[in-house]
């Protein structure tokens, strides 16, 4: 069945989440809530994590592609579908294709991770990897669609999408029924606006907050503009929000329903995806740590409960050690310098072993001899430092210079 078409999709209501709740029982998870001592802490309120981390294929995805592939008449499932994706609703598809026996195609950039690709396959999907962007990847799926009758289906942009993402929100509110503020990850809409529908049907106090990289945040100009806007540049390291307008369809339930948008910045989400990974012990990309990023950009501005919603875990282990690092060093623990040294015997040991005594940890060193702004006796030594946080940093670099080391700015 189909909810609603596009044409009057401001008309999504509770009880078509609800009938995507019933068609997902057996398919996807009702996934964990779990507390967060620290963040509670931080906010002075209980904050609960929705782990949709933890979803089957690893993000929410699978729920709004089952719904939608689920709807299709016999002739349109007989004819296939088709997706364009870098990965979260790239597997999202394969498996929902593959539990309601459905041939499906999914083309994937070019230089789409290697294990997303991989799990696309698994999951069952005729992968083809075409451009270099999103954009050339989704022209060349929209013109398979045309050239063979296979049903093009949008990770956002669709009534049915939206409503079986809005299966998330109906959790919460099991989960959690004393919820004040739900915290969610925005890229085109279709999970916020899901959830929105759901919680403000049932709870209209409740305060959702939908949370953008500040690289890629679409929706800003969009509702100061009273209309899905395109954005000329896009810059995050969180894939899954990396959206460049918002959905038709999801603008207008965000536009009434969703009480702010905000903005984190690349620091503020690497230190989230730190922190889930070592307090919450829980594998996060950097789309679905958004939330925890808002939660730690100005915690005094959420009323409690509060429940962020980790939408998705599928990050590629080259971003995640790049991305880690990165929130190190966000978090005053990571440590970069250049020292200029004299070129002796036992200088660079020397070093070394003042390092030791300030309890610094060298992770990584670079020793360079020549260069146009060394002098004749001079090296330069680039040291990586794992510290003990921004105060230890200071201390070290005031120790170094007391120590008669040329710090380079």
């Amino acid at each position: 069945m189909s909810f609603r078409t596009p044409e009057n999709a401001r008309s999504l209501i509770l009880d078509d989440v609800r009938g995507a709740q019933k068609m997902l029982s057996g398919v996807a998870r009702c996934t964990p809530l779990e507390g967060s001592r620290h963040l509670t802490r931080l906010v002075g309120a209980p904050v609960h994590l929705k782990c949709e981390n933890l979803q089957r294929t690893g993000s929410f995805k699978l729920r709004g592609a089952y719904i939608r592939i689920a709807g299709l008449r016999p002739e349109e499932r007989a004819a296939g579908v088709v997706a364009a994706s870098a990965g979260n609703h790239a597997q999202g598809v394969a498996l929902a294709s593959s539990l309601l026996g459905v041939r499906s195609t999914v083309f994937m950039p070019v230089g789409a991770p290697l294990p997303k690709v991989a799990a696309t396959r698994e999951y069952g999907a005729e992968v083809r990897l075409h451009g270099q962007v999103v954009d050339e990847t989704l022209a060349a799926a929209q013109e398979y669609a045309r050239d063979t009758g296979a049903v093009f289906i949008h990770p956002f942009d669709h009534p049915d999408v939206i409503a079986g993402q809005g299966t998330v929100g109906l959790e919460i509110l099991e989960q959690c029924p004393e919820v004040r503020t739900i915290v969610v990850g925005v890229g085109g809409g279709g999970l916020a606006a899901g959830i929105a529908v759901a919680v403000k049907a049932l709870r209209p106090d409740v305060r959702i907050v939908g949370v953008q990289a500040a690289g890629a945040a679409c929706y800003p100009p969009s509702l100061a503009a009273g209309r899905p806007v395109s954005l000329a540049a896009l810059q995050t390291m969180a894939d899954g929000i990396k959206v460049g307008r918002p959905g038709d369809v999801p603008f207008a339930i965000v536009d009434e329903l969703v009480d702010e948008v905000r903005t984190v910045s690349e620091d503020e989400l690497s230190s989230a995806l730190l922190l889930c990974l070592e307090r919450a012990k829980l594998v996060v990309e950097p789309a679905g740590a958004s939330p925890v990023a808002a939660l730690l950009s100005r915690p005094e501005s959420f009323a409690g409960p509060v429940v962020a919603v980790l939408s998705g875990g599928n990050v590629d282990p080259l971003l995640m050690q790049r991305t880690l690092r990165h929130g190190m060093a966000a978090a005053g623990r990571y440590l970069s310098l250049r020292l200029r040294l004299t070129d002796r015997p036992g200088a660079l040991a020397q070093l070394l072993g003042t390092l030791s005594v300030l309890d610094a940890n060298v992770v990584d060193v670079g020793h360079t001899r020549a260069g146009p702004q060394l002098g004749l006796t001079e090296v330069e030594v680039e040291l990586q430092l794992e510290t003990k946080g921004p105060k230890h940093c200071a201390e070290v670099r005031e120790a170094l210079r007391d120590a008669g080391y040329a710090v380079v700015p």
